[in-house]
């Protein structure tokens, strides 16, 4: 996979009209399944490409995978959710210049009957009843920023999830969890944009929003250039330059469904 996606970043050659023209390279990005599943890269990134002539390539994996790929320096720029994270692949060495980009906020879903009774509750209490009511839930499992705050809940609630008869741990992407929720009629922790795109395929209901602890911040990070050879930190500074610049904030803030605005900008 490494010689693969290391191949993606070559140099295009065009040959047009018998000479040699060489294309912008291209850049590979790795982000939350999150940034994908909602429709929001579909949306900015063709906006990115036909400015600088650059192709962007996509790897939509759990945020710990995309880092995990620009440790291995498989791609040249990461989009992810998980701060406590970027800081630490920042302060290890293996990215540079994060930036903030946007937020929105986690839910937690379920069916509309709500068996757990956790309707407006907070989130700690939400998971204590689920608990309690020894409720399904399907958790990302795959070491996403989701999946670590989800965790995170669980820990503060104090209890081990996994010693939950009705806990299923899927190692999947939060579409294809959403997915499996609403077929199980079970909860889930989920960012509000990816519900908000699968809302109408699964019929489930927001049952739990507005807790401060559900704030989702994302960062975009240039993986250090010093760590590996080959990278296109040149376009992966444009495109972090780009997405906190009023021009990539605006496509941000533009990006809706059914008319809900589902990302904030807030770069600095």
């Amino acid at each position: 996979m490494t010689a693969f996606l290391r191949s993606l970043g070559f140099m295009i050659l065009l040959v047009v009209g018998g000479g040699t023209v060489h294309a912008a390279p291209d850049l590979r990005l790795a982000t939350t399944t999150s940034t994908e599943n909602s429709g929001l890269l579909s949306a900015i990134l063709p906006l990115f490409e036909a400015k600088y002539g650059t192709r962007i390539r996509v790897v939509s994996v759990g945020s710990g995978k995309a880092m995990k790929l620009g440790e291995n320096g498989d791609v040249d720029v990461v989009l992810v959710h998980s701060r406590a994270d970027e800081d630490k692949f920042v302060a290890a060495g293996f990215g540079v210049s994060r930036r903030d980009v946007m937020y929105n906020d986690f839910v937690i879903v379920g069916p509309e009957s709500d068996p757990a009774g956790i309707r407006n509750s907070d989130v700690l209490t939400a998971f204590k009843k689920i608990s309690a009511n020894e409720s399904r839930f399907v958790s990302r499992g795959d070491d996403s920023g989701t999946h670590k705050m989800e965790q995170g809940y669980w820990k503060a609630a104090g209890i081990k999830p996994t010693a939950m008869a009705g806990y299923v741990s899927a190692g999947l992407g939060m579409g294809e969890v959403l997915m499996m929720a609403a077929e199980m009629r079970c909860y889930t922790l989920t960012d509000r944009a990816t519900y908000a795109a699968y809302r109408a395929k699964t019929g489930l209901a927001i049952l739990v929003s507005g807790d401060p602890r559900l704030f989702n911040p994302y960062g975009v990070i240039a993986v250090n250039p010093a760590r590996h050879n080959g990278l296109n930190h040149v376009g992966a500074m444009q495109f972090i330059e780009w997405l906190t610049s009023p021009e990539g904030q605006a496509a941000i803030a533009a990006f809706r469904i059914e008319g809900e605005q589902l990302f904030f900008p807030n770069a600095r």
